[in-house]
Parts: C-alpha cells; sequence; structure tokens
C-alpha cells in the first residue's frame, strides 16, 4: 500500500493456522466474543468462526451515489458451538439475517461496526454454516471512495471491508471469494481474480469475479466505471487484465511493465501465487482521503496512473501481504518493509547500485535525525501499523540484511518464506527465525537494532559487508 507521504499451502493449513490464531488471540469463550483481539484493533473479527467463503452480490447506480444494496452470504466453520456470533459491518439498514436458510431468532447491530447474530438454533462445534445478511444504505467513506462521475472503488486498509460487505474483518481470517455486481447498462465493474459471465437485462448489466485463493478482507475490492478494459497474457498464460478509468492515464508502455515486473519479482520472490494479474486505475475522487494506491488481491488498485516504481510496490504484495499475510497489525512490516525493497530491487534491476545510489543517500538525509530511527517495524504500536517507517527505515533494514548474510541466503529466504507460508498467515518473529536458519548466522543483534530498536543501529548492523565502505569513520 502506499499512502501520501502526510500519512505517514493447502487450504487445510491455512485453517490449522488462523484456527490456532483465533484462540491463541482471545480468551474469551468463542460465543460471547465481540472481537478475535488483535493487539490494535481488539474488536475485528470473531474467534468463533472461520470463514472459507465470501459470496457477495451487491447492485449499484452511480446517478445515485449515497446508496448501495448488498445481499452477502457468508460461508463459514465454527470453531467450537455457537448460540451467537458477530460479523463486521459498518453502517447500512439491515433487512435480514437467515442462517443455513432460517431466518435467525435475532440480529441487532452494536458498536461501531458490529452485526450480532443469534441463530435459529445452535451451530455446532465443527460445522459448516451459511449466514446471509441482505442490506442497503451509504457505504462508508473508509474504504468506498465515489468518483466524480459518480462511480466507485473500494481501497484502505485495514477495514476497507466493513465498508461495504459482511465480514470476519481481520487479516487472519482468509477466505476465497465470488462478486456479483449489477450496475446500469454502460458501466462496468472489476473485481479480484477471474471474471465470470456477464449478461445484460432491462437496462442493467451484471459481473461476476471470483478469487479462488485465499484472500484477506482489506484485499478485496470492486470498483465501478466506464472503464476500458485490456486483456493480454503473461508468457505463461496467466491473464493480465488492466481497467482505466476515463480521466486515468493510459500508457502503454507502463501497462507492458506490469509484466515485466511482475516476471522479475517472481525470479526474486518465486512463482506468482494467483490465476490473474493486472491494474485498476481509477480517476479522480469526489472526496479525498484514500490511498494513493493499494494491493488488491490479484488487480492492485491505482490512482490517475501506473508507474514502475507503484507498480513494483503493489505487485510484490501479491507475494508479501496477500499470499503470505499477517497474524495481526503488528505484522505490517512484512507487508510494506518488503513491498518498498521491491522498488529498490527493479531500480537495481534498471542499473543502479543500490549501496550508493539508495542506501547512502537515504542514510545522509535520515542518520542524524533520531524521529526517523524512532518508531519499530515490528509492533510500532496503534495507529502506526503502516506508519512510514515501514516503507523508509524498513527497506534499509533489508537491504543491510541482505549484505549481513549475502544473497543466496537474503532471496532463498524470500523464496522458502513464499514458499512455506503461500495463502496462509505468519509473523515477524518468524520471519526473524527463517532468515537465522537459511544463513546458518545468529541475526538476535541484526534485529534487535532494526526492528525491535527506536535508535539508529550500531555500526556494526548499520554497516556490514559491502556497506562498510560508507562508514564515515
Amino acid at each position: 500500500m502506499r499512502r501520501p507521504l502526510r500519512q505517514r499451502r493447502g487450504t487445510t493449513a491455512v485453517l490449522t493456522t488462523t484456527t490456532a490464531l483465533a484462540l491463541t488471540l482471545t480468551a474469551t469463550p468463542a460465543s460471547a466474543a465481540t472481537g478475535i483481539g488483535d493487539p490494535y484493533y481488539p474488536d475485528d473479527g470473531n474467534p468463533g468462526y472461520h470463514v472459507t467463503h465470501y459470496d457477495v452480490r451487491i447492485a449499484y447506480d452511480p446517478a445515485r451515489t449515497g446508496h448501495l444494496d448488498g445481499d452477502t452470504t457468508v460461508t463459514a466453520r465454527a470453531v467450537g458451538a455457537l448460540d451467537n456470533f458477530t460479523l463486521d459491518l459498518k453502517g447500512f439498514k439491515v433487512a435480514s439475517v437467515t442462517v443455513d436458510g432460517a431466518p435467525a431468532k435475532s440480529f441487532s447491530r452494536s458498536g461501531a461496526h458490529k452485526l450480532a447474530v443469534v441463530p435459529a438454533h445452535r451451530v455446532a462445534g465443527g460445522a459448516t454454516f451459511a449466514v446471509r445478511v441482505k442490506y442497503a444504505g451509504k457505504p462508508d467513506a473508509e474504504g468506498w471512495h465515489t468518483l466524480k462521475d459518480g462511480g466507485a472503488s473500494v481501497a484502505n486498509a485495514p477495514h476497507s471491508a466493513t465498508s461495504w460487505y459482511p465480514s470476519n474483518d481481520h487479516p487472519s481470517d482468509k477466505a476465497t471469494f465470488a462478486l456479483t455486481a449489477t450496475v446500469p447498462e454502460g458501466w462496468t465493474a472489476i473485481g479480484n481474480g477471474l471474471p465470470g459471465p456477464t449478461t445484460t437485462k432491462g437496462g442493467r448489466t451484471t459481473f461476476r469475479w471470483h478469487e479462488d485463493k485465499p484472500m484477506v478482507t482489506y484485499a478485496s475490492t470492486v470498483a465501478i466505471d466506464k472503464f476500458t478494459v485490456h486483456r493480454t497474457e503473461l508468457p505463461d498464460g496467466t491473464p493480465l487484465i488492466t481497467a482505466y478509468s476515463p480521466d486515468a492515464r493510459m500508457d502503454p508502455v507502463t501497462e507492458a511493465q506490469q509484466g515485466e515486473i511482475l516476471t522479475f519479482l517472481a525470479s526474486k520472490f518465486g512463482p506468482y501465487p494467483f490465476s490473474s494479474a493486472g491494474g485498476i486505475i481509477v480517476g479522480a475522487q469526489a472526496t479525498d482521503g484514500g490511498p494513493l494506491a493499494l494491493e488488491t488481491q490479484s488487480r492492485p488498485t491505482y490512482s490517475g496512473a501506473v508507474y514502475d516504481a507503484s507498480a513494483s510496490h503493489e505487485i510484490a504484495h501479491q507475494w508479501f501481504g496477500d499470499s503470505v499475510s499477517m497474524t495481526d497489525w503488528r505484522d505490517g512490516c512484512l507487508a510494506e518493509c518488503f513491498a518498498q525493497y521491491a522498488n529498490q530491487l527493479w531500480e537495481e534491476h534498471k542499473g543502479t547500485n543500490l549501496d550508493t545510489g539508495f542506501y547512502a543517500v537515504e542514510l545522509a538525509e535520515s542518520e542524524d535525525d533520531p524521529s526517523y530511527w524512532s518508531t519499530k517495524l515490528y509492533d510500532p504500536g496503534p495507529g502506526k501499523e503502516l506508519d512510514h517507517a515501514l516503507y523508509s527505515k524498513g527497506s534499509l533494514m533489508l537491504h543491510a540484511l541482505r549484505r549481513t548474510v549475502g544473497d543466496d541466503a537474503f532471496f532463498g529466504t524470500l523464496r522458502r518464506w513464499t514458499h512455506d507460508h503461500a495463502y496462509g498467515n505468519a509473523s515477524f518473529p518468524q520471519f526473524e527465525a527463517l532468515a537465522a536458519e537459511v544463513s546458518g548466522k545468529d541475526l538476535k543483534g541484526f534485529f534487535d537494532a532494526w526492528a525491535h530498536g527506536t535508535t539508529k543501529p550500531a555500526k556494526q548492523y548499520l554497516y556490514p559487508g559491502s556497506l562498510g565502505s560508507l562508514d564515515p569513520s
């Protein structure tokens, strides 16, 4: 994810990892819990179930920007017996809730974004159940951004999903996703993954998309506009689908670079993890506040145009953040530090010497600024989970790690990471352990200085390997 500078394995394995995380994050009984217990957002999500699939159906008319009709079915597996449970949904008037086809005994709103549900019958522990919610009203602006022509784009973190559909809104609970979006004829709806059949009836067109790899809720999206859609293929046959708003900049050179960047990053990180790729380039928003770009899964969202700097960052997130996702919001570095360093890798690929052209320049600008070093990269604190330090200091840390362990161990660690945790969740301490295992080095001092410290690292960690030539002493 890029923000304005002013702001700063298989399915079974995924289920096991997520369930274990849910049970360790909270000691509250599942049926009574209001949140998973994330250290930064304790009310987000619910530990009583694991979502396996979202079927999100919406209808939107750009002539009526303050209104969205939704009909979402959440399929989940109960961790234990459930007499009641919650979903995350902000705003909207909920018309009905059913559980396995039977009307809920009751449903009510609580807190800022909770929909509390009491099913007609207890859900047995281990059972798969389906919750269908019909709702309508104004989407929340935290995630739902209205475009100047009346179109819309969903992009933000950490809470974009609650802006437009009910969910278990925490990155530890990933699920597959289907989108059905009905809009007036002449408009187009773009989503994650691969397109399904498109049908038109009575002046309205319905678009269908499906993402068949587990996805964090904040990486789900829909974009509605009078898009120009380009469809090509990568050399391996992966569809590359790129959509442009009417007022977005369309450049065949930068569009082609998406494929070049994907191929290059795959050579560093391992095979591209999803069945489709591309981008959504939206035009001007009617209201500001949205991110400049976001790693919406398989198809990143960009504002106004796509350039190689933003594309290399958001595409890198497909491995770091989307396929391998954080366990909780303390782990933001696992997404942002790595995506930002992908910018540097792309520049190196084009000929930049990262020691002198990146590392030395960044140090010269910040070495004597205590505030630059004051934010921890792991567990930076509530409200700082996407702090600018994760992008700047974090990128420096990864280059210093690379010079500490050498290229073979560094890129070997990245490829092991994306392979071993594919489509699941992992934590920054797990990455520290893997880096030490692959390199055969004791890296505790290094990570204590860079990731857990709040002051400039000691020289042995600031100038390792070939970076020693930059040491002014």
